[in-house]
């Protein structure tokens, strides 16, 4: 597993480095999010998403669960906070291997689920406007994707 880090200094550059990952990820790719309430994580996705063309507005899909998104490829936002001390199935498996791009918000509720080869992300706060990004590239394929984006 490969480790890297990036700061952001705005929501802006956020949701660049965001679009910029977004253009490089391909169907049945899987993309964790952590970090505390008001990290990023929400425009961290607007921009992944935009990054994978998608149109519409993207927000939170807290009371849903799992948000389906289209774009070049299907985009799957999942937020699974509410399945804390949960341990329902939502079918999780076909959005994982299935023709889109998940990214699963508060992962670790599910870990169990969640396929091997992924990229883990945990935003942090590093002061009001900067975050810091810790990226673990769990294959080959995303850590290539890491030093494409991370120079």
């Amino acid at each position: 597993m490969a480790r890297y880090e990036w700061i952001s200094s705005s929501p802006e550059e956020t949701m660049t480095f965001a679009e910029e990952l977004g253009h490089r990820l391909q169907s049945g790719d899987v993309l964790t999010l952590e970090g505390d309430l008001g990290a990023g994580k929400t425009t961290f996705t607007k921009g992944l998403g935009r990054g994978l063309g998608v149109k519409r507005t993207i927000n939170s899909p807290t009371f849903t669960i799992i948000k389906e998104y289209v774009g070049r490829v299907p985009f799957y936002h999942m937020d699974v906070y509410r399945l804390e001390d949960s341990d329902e199935d939502l079918g999780f498996e076909e959005y994982f291997e299935g023709d889109g791009v998940c990214v699963v918000e508060w992962a670790h509720f599910i870990e169990e689920f969640l396929p091997k080869e992924r990229l883990d992300l945990t935003i942090k706060y590093s002061d009001e406007m900067r975050r810091t990004f810790i990226l673990e590239a769990n294959s080959g394929h995303f850590d290539e994707i890491c030093k494409e984006i991370i120079r």
